[in-house]
C-alpha cells in the first residue's frame, strides 16, 4: 500500500458538494492499494501512520505523534498512487488492486486507524471528491508498506 500524508491545519472531501468528511488539526491520508497488497500490508502502514513523530513539540522539533496530540486523520482513497507513467502519455494502472480488493482492504486500514484511538473520518470510496486542506508547513510524506526507496519503511 501507498499513502501521501500531509500534516493539515484542516481538511475535508465534499462528494456532490455534500460534506462527509472533516478534520481540523491532523492528517490527510491519501492511501492506494495496489494488486499484491494484503492484510498486513494495511496494519503495518496504519501502525506507521499513527505512531510516526511528524508534529512539532514545545522546541520545534518533530517528536509527537498524532496520538501525542489528539489530532484527526481524514482518508481518501486515491488508486492513482498505483499509476505508472514510465511509458508514453497516459498512465497504466495494472498495479492498482482490483475495486473489490481496493475497497476491503481500504477499509481495514481505516479499521486499524480506528482501533488506535483516532479520530478518522474518510472520503467515500469510488466516489469523484473535491480535497480542500490547508497544510501544515507543509509537511508531507510519501510511504509505502513495501519499504520502497522514499517509503519511510
Amino acid at each position: 500500500m501507498k499513502a501521501v500524508v500531509q500534516r493539515v491545519q484542516n481538511a475535508k472531501v465534499e462528494v456532490d458538494s455534500r460534506i462527509v468528511g472533516k478534520i481540523g488539526k491532523g492528517m490527510l491520508v491519501f492511501v492506494g492499494v495496489g494488486k499484491d497488497d494484503t492484510r498486513e500490508d494495511a496494519e503495518y502502514l496504519a501502525r506507521k501512520i499513527v505512531e510516526m513523530r511528524m508534529f512539532e513539540d514545545s522546541q520545534g522539533k518533530m517528536n509527537l505523534s498524532l496520538t501525542d496530540t489528539g489530532g484527526g486523520i481524514l482518508v481518501v482513497s486515491q488508486f492513482t498512487l498505483y499509476g505508472d507513467c514510465a511509458k508514453g502519455r497516459r498512465p497504466s494502472f495494472d498495479a492498482a488492486a482490483d475495486p473489490a480488493k481496493g475497497e476491503e482492504l481500504y477499509n481495514h486500514f481505516v479499521a486499524q486507524l480506528r482501533q488506535a484511538n483516532c479520530p478518522v473520518e474518510t472520503g467515500q470510496f469510488r466516489a469523484m471528491m473535491d480535497v480542500t486542506l490547508t497544510n501544515d508547513g507543509p509537511v508531507t510524506f510519501v510511504l509505502d508498506s513495501r519499504g520502497t526507496p522514499g517509503g519511510c519503511p
